[in-house]
């Protein structure tokens, strides 16, 4: 039989009002929210942890890195079969791609949450724990690093992202698609990652900063990056990966100051990559010395960053390590 761990560090799935129409918090420890199951999956073993109890949006890099520790900590036991994570959707994304990237063992992690909070009668947590469970527990996710389980369907933490504020099927892997679904209790895999590899530190570095470029943006913004002393930055760029005006000769400062600056690109679907020429397209970006994210989002580009200069990582080291993860 067997043995699934679930860790639960708090989000909408463990959140309710206090007070008719009041603010809504965290704060439903794991147990209540196994115990609010309408159904247990049969046959799976379950033990609760609970980490932190918080909205995804309060949690920062060193608390999901204490976070990817626990999980391999966890898996090293031989009987644990796969954990899985409750979370709050606001960052899931992010924090299953950390441990994507962070976690060695080869076991299912899980990330699922809610987007009704527990005070609902249509909550829609109980049931995502029990498909989370089934996935945690099934033999064919092993070795596919983590997953987001959310709504019947299961994503790779590298591809997937929230799209939707508020519905509850609020997952998509844009351009890619999931990687199968649970249907009536039973889990199907319709297609697998071709790779997977996986990065140690002892830390996050939390000083990398993203800017989310628009039409006719000045690169003032980019230029205090240096000024405030920036570990790196993240451009969330045009199409391919173009800037407005000045934003290379602006990089090419950071650059040679040591700082990293990667071109990620804006669109839910596609690569980056050199085309253009003049001032601040692609091509004249990639001659002031970024680094292109080919078809990481700009938010997994900055976790991507911040795990490479946490490991104090060299530019060519960095380079290629975007070109493999970005594969």
């Amino acid at each position: 039989m067997p043995n699934v761990t679930i860790i639960a560090t708090g989000g909408t799935i463990a959140s309710r009002a206090a007070t008719e129409g009041g603010p809504v918090n965290a704060g439903i420890a794991g147990q209540a929210l196994l115990d609010s199951l309408h159904e247990r999956p049969d046959g799976i073993t379950l033990r609760v942890e609970d980490f932190e109890a918080k909205g995804s949006y309060a949690l920062d890099l060193a608390t999901i890195h204490r976070l990817c520790q626990r999980i391999d900590a966890v898996l090293a036991d031989p009987d644990v079969a796969g954990v899985v994570v409750t979370h709050g959707t606001d960052t899931m994304e992010e924090s299953a791609y950390l441990a994507d990237l962070l976690v060695t063992s080869s076991k299912p992690v899980v990330f699922t949450g809610a987007q009704r909070h527990a005070g609902v009668p249509d909550t829609d947590g109980p049931r995502n724990i029990a498909d989370a469970i089934r996935c945690a527990a099934h033999p064919a996710l092993v070795g596919q690093g983590a997953v987001i389980l959310f709504e019947g369907d299961i994503h790779a933490a590298r591809d997937v992202a929230k799209t939707h504020t508020s519905r509850v099927d609020a997952f998509r892997s844009a351009g890619l698609g999931k990687l199968g679904e649970v249907d009536a209790g039973d889990v199907h895999i319709y297609r697998h990652r071709l790779m997977r590899s996986v990065l140690t530190t002892d830390r996050l570095d939390d000083g990398v900063e993203i800017l989310l470029l628009g039409l006719g943006a000045s690169p003032a913004l980019l230029n205090f990056c240096l000024t405030m002393g920036a570990s790196g930055v993240v451009l969330a760029a045009f199409g391919r990966g173009n800037a407005p005006q000045g934003f290379a000769d602006s990089a090419k400062r950071l650059i040679d100051a040591g700082i990293p600056v990667v071109v990620a690109s804006r669109c839910g679907e596609g690569r980056t990559l050199p085309v253009y020429g003049g001032d601040s397209g692609g091509r004249t970006l990639e001659q002031s010395g970024v680094i292109f994210a080919g078809s990481l989002q700009p938010v997994k580009a900055r976790l991507l960053l911040s795990v490479l200069l946490g490991r104090h990582s060299d530019m060519p080291f960095m380079r290629q390590s975007f070109a493999d993860y970005s594969a």
